[in-house]
């Protein structure tokens, strides 16, 4: 039977009466990045975070602790109506700690809260741009020729008819799980090369904005995984001639907002400037491949900005430049990014450090 047979027999299931048990799915970041999840049935449905019950797992199987020692301990921080159970199912976001009390070294939600809780008063808005690509089981880009190439780029951004965009149906069936879940979806738009889409998760504030886009990829996976299609956050996930995938990264504080803000903007691109370094080693593995200062992208050595141009690290859209106040965005950032990390360190350089709150010893943390 194919996966969408297997979704249709399924679903007669989906309506059986749970007797009162609610499913609880816990999900959680792994040591590559990636996303995890097992389910845990509960008496009834938390209205709070605070009524869900610390879980853990076996963190030797996913990168994250050694055999000798391996509990990780799940600590709930977010929770969401879950899209495939329905009902009072619902999903979990949770951080994970080791043992001994401390946040496990994958955990980069931990330091980043502390930073947006020490800045909450600058309101600090994000807006993030997910780029991924789609492949299917033999690792083939999907929905490519067989042994071949489609026809170069230009007719496939925000396309619509046959051969101009390809899976529109998962595309979709990803829009209404977040709409259903509570995430700040904004937007979808087919992307520049075939089997490459976007969306877009904002205006989130806060460390709201790192919650919401880790549920929509993990909801992006579930979804491709009931159409049989693989999802790719590498940056450049074909060489040659073609568009590699970033998450660009949109940025305003309570002062940018109003009358005026151009000079907070100003003021945070020159911030942003004096700490390149250091963002670009937060802003995802493998970007070198795609900073390359061709296909809509800047060279990965040198910051640069510039208003409307895309070929720049930070770009001021025309009508904020018009308009005098609005928000920036920050087009370093690669596709595979930990949002944690990125947001982390954005309000760090534009808003000021936090003590015992560093998000590149967060880095050096992880890569050691």
């Amino acid at each position: 039977m194919s996966v969408i047979e297997n979704t249709a027999v399924l679903s007669k299931y989906l309506d059986l009466d749970q007797r009162g048990k609610v499913i609880a799915e816990y999900v959680w970041i792994d040591a590559s990045g990636n996303t995890r999840s097992k389910g845990k049935t509960l008496n009834k449905r938390p209205t709070s975070v605070e009524e869900l019950p610390e879980w853990n797992f076996d963190g030797s199987s996913t990168g994250q602790a050694p055999g000798y020692d391996s509990d990780v301990y799940l600590r709930p921080v977010n929770f969401y109506p879950d899209p495939f159970r329905k009902g009072d199912n619902i999903i979990v976001l949770a951080e994970c700690w080791n043992n001994d009390g401390t946040p496990n070294k994958f955990n980069h939600r931990h330091e980043c809260a502390k930073l947006m809780e020490a800045h909450k008063d600058q309101e600090v808005w994000f807006g993030l741009e997910q780029e991924y690509t789609l492949f299917d089981h033999d690792d083939n880009v999907y929905a490519w020729p067989k042994g071949g190439f489609p026809a170069p780029q230009g007719p496939y951004y925000c396309g619509v008819g046959c051969g101009k965009v390809n899976a529109r149906d998962l595309i979709e069936a990803h829009y209404r799980a977040c709409l259903y879940s509570g995430i700040n979806i904004s937007g979808i738009n087919a992307e520049v090369m075939p089997s490459q889409w976007e969306f877009q998760v904002g205006p989130c504030e806060g460390i709201e904005m790192g919650d919401q886009l880790w549920m929509a990829r993990y909801l992006l996976q579930r979804v491709a995984e009931e159409f049989g299609v693989k999802i790719s956050l590498h940056p450049k996930p074909l060489q040659g001639d073609w568009n590699g995938a970033g998450c660009h990264t949109n940025v305003s504080t309570k002062s940018m907002r109003v009358p005026g803000g151009m000079k907070y903007i100003d003021d945070a691109i020159e911030k942003l400037a004096k700490r390149h370094k250091e963002h670009i080693a937060l802003y995802g593995t493998d970007n070198d491949m795609r900073l390359t200062g061709r296909h809509e992208t800047a060279s990965m050595s040198t910051f640069s900005s510039g208003v409307a141009n895309r070929g720049a690290s930070v770009r001021i859209p025309r009508s904020v430049a018009k308009e005098g106040y609005g928000y920036f965005e920050d087009r370093r950032p690669a596709s595979n990014i930990d949002p944690y990390l990125v947001t982390g360190i954005m309000v760090e350089t534009i808003c000021g450090p936090v003590e015992n709150a560093n998000m590149t010893k967060e880095f050096e943390r992880e890569s050691s």
